[in-house]
This record gives C-alpha cells, structure tokens and sequence, in this order.
C-alpha cells in the first residue's frame, strides 16, 4: 500500500527522516522500531571530523527553529569504519548525506561510501548554510550546482539525490541542472536562512548571528517549491519542511513528492515519524486508496 520507489531505490513506505535530525537511527531505538520507515538519512558526511560552530548554535523560534551547527561529524574515514558496521544490518534504507568545502572533497567522500554494500543512496548536500565554506555556495548557482554533481556521478554509481536549498530566486532552475549533471531524485528544502535577535542582551541568538530556519513556519514555502519542482523535473522529488504529521506528509506527496523527510519534528516527539507512518496507513484504509502512488502529484 505504501510502497514507493526513488530511482532504482525501494521505500517500504515514504517516510525518512532528514539528515541532522536523527542522527545515526540507532539514537532513536529506545523510542521507535526504525526499520518501520522507508529510509534513514544519517547526519551530514564530510572528507574530515568537524567540531562544528560555536555555542549557541540552536535558538526557538515561533513554530520552527534556528541552528547553526555546522555539520558536526566524526568524519567519512571514522563514518566507514566504526559507524557503518553498527548500522548496517537496520532493515531500512540508510542513506547519507554527503557535505564538503570542495568538488573535491565532495567526490571523496562519495567515492569512500559508494563502497560501502549496505548503503544504497547519498543525498549530497549543495544546501547547508550553516558552514562559511562550500554547502550552500555550491546550490545556489546552477552551473556550480551541475558541476559539483557532474563530479560525483562519475565516481558514484548507486541512487544519487541531491538535495536543494530555497535560498535562491529560482529553485527550479538549479532542479533541471542537477537533473541534466546526472542526479536520480532531489530533496527540498533544506532550511532557509534566518535571524534572532535577544534584545535584552542586544546580540543575535546565534555564535553565527544566522542560521538555518525549519520547522512548521516554513512548510507553506516547502510545500510550494515541491509542487514547482515536481512539475519541472522527470526525477523523483523527496519533500521536506516543517512536516509533523500525517497530513503534512500527504500535502507534499499530493504536490508531487514520491517520499518525505521529517526533521525538526524528531526534536519534539521522537516517535513522529512511525505516527506518520501509521496515519499515511489510516488515510489509505479511510479513502478505499490501495496504492499511496495513487495521490502522488494529483495538485
């Protein structure tokens, strides 16, 4: 019934959760039976360990959040050698998001998972903006973004998703020019760009005075960007943003999205993703609907 399919990528159903969100999986298995999902996107994956930026890096915001984290993370050596082999075996799809500075770096770290058996998928993060070098720079221009997945494809060989960021005049341009390097799906929105001000301490929240805005307050835009994407590109499109329910999920697959993330969701109620689930499944039943495929793009 909730079957989906991302290139040659198999989805029991389409919830998946977003990277940074959810860590390696294995964080939430005290909470949720993970191998439940349709896929796993672990934190971001660079050539390097990353400490990431300085405290404070996260700050409330009304209906949503703002971080700056920096894409903290051991590294895609320590990734291939001590965190694979603990999250290998989880019967979901793992798929990582693979960050750098550089074209470099970027076909460096996909070159070093592509070997890696039970990983079938990177989503390649041009999107961050969190970081001062690379991230978001490579996404925002359609002819960096082309190159820098040019570069990967020719070193990586399974599912490729690239995943977009919305700070820019036109999100579909930069769609149909990953499309045209070689990408299989793309993934929208990463977080937009924002600001919080303490104004009794008169400095920003943020160590890096912005950050990257997610949560409910964005999902109109994300929702928005999906429905154009969708109808631009000959490509799976995975949506995100803002999604906490089961009816936030169906608002993106009804614009066109073939899976979704949830992200800034995970924070406040670490089973929301398997509530998801188990509401795309209601829905179905209470619509007679046998195959979710059946709602996927109808807007």
């Amino acid at each position: 019934m909730l079957e989906v399919k991302l290139h040659n990528l198999t989805l029991k159903n389409p919830v998946m959760t977003a990277s940074g969100t959810f860590g390696y999986g294995e964080e939430f298995s005290d909470f949720i039976d993970i191998s439940r999902l349709g896929g796993i996107v672990v934190k971001g994956t660079t050539g390097e360990r990353r400490q990431g930026n300085p405290y404070p890096r996260m700050a409330e915001t009304p209906s949503g959040m703002l971080n700056a984290v920096g894409l903290q993370n051991v590294g895609v050596d320590a990734f291939c050698s001590d965190v694979y082999h603990r999250i290998k075996d989880i019967d979901t799809n793992i798929i990582v998001n693979v960050s750098g500075s550089s074209i470099e770096e970027y076909c460096t770290v996909a070159e070093k998972i592509n070997e890696l058996e039970n990983i079938p998928a990177i989503e390649l993060n041009i999107s961050c903006p969190n970081v001062k070098k690379g991230g978001m720079g490579f996404g925002t221009n359609p002819d960096m973004a082309a190159q820098v997945v040019g570069e990967v494809r020719k070193v990586y060989d399974k599912t490729l998703i690239v995943k977009l960021t919305p700070n820019v005049t036109s999100i579909v341009d930069i769609a149909k020019a990953v499309e045209a390097a070689g990408a299989d799906s793309v993934s929208l929105i990463n977080t937009m760009l924002g600001m919080a001000i303490d104004v009794e301490k008169r400095r920003p929240y943020l160590s890096t005075i912005t950050g990257g805005l997610s949560g409910p307050c964005v999902k109109p835009v994300a929702v928005r960007m999906v429905w154009q994407v969708a109808h631009a590109v000959n490509i799976p499109v995975v949506g995100l943003g803002g999604i906490s329910c089961a009816n936030d999920a169906l608002e993106f697959l009804m614009a066109g999205a073939k899976a979704i993330e949830v992200g800034t969701a995970n924070f406040v109620d670490p089973a929301v993703t398997v509530k998801i689930v188990e509401g795309l499944e209601e829905y179905c039943n209470r619509h007679g609907i046998k195959d979710i495929n059946e709602i996927i793009g109808i807007i």
